[in-house]
């Protein structure tokens, strides 16, 4: 199966760390472009679904995150 992944638009450096997208089928795939065998599998839809909310704003407040 060939993959092709699809470089974030939010990286500054060509070969910089950066989160990587590829569709297959009805899933789409994520992954960080330093640990490429870590992938994330989610229906395209929820994914959708995901950036719809975050970029009304949706999630804030509600996810913590720890260093």
């Amino acid at each position: 199966m060939n993959i092709q992944w699809r470089k974030s638009s939010f990286s500054e450096q060509p070969d910089g760390d950066c989160v990587e997208l590829a569709l297959n089928g009805g899933c789409a795939l994520l992954r960080e472009s330093d640990d490429p065998s870590a992938v994330l599998k989610v229906a395209r839809h929820e994914l959708r679904a995901f950036l719809a909310r975050v970029r009304a704003g949706g999630l804030v407040g509600e996810i913590a995150l720890s260093d």
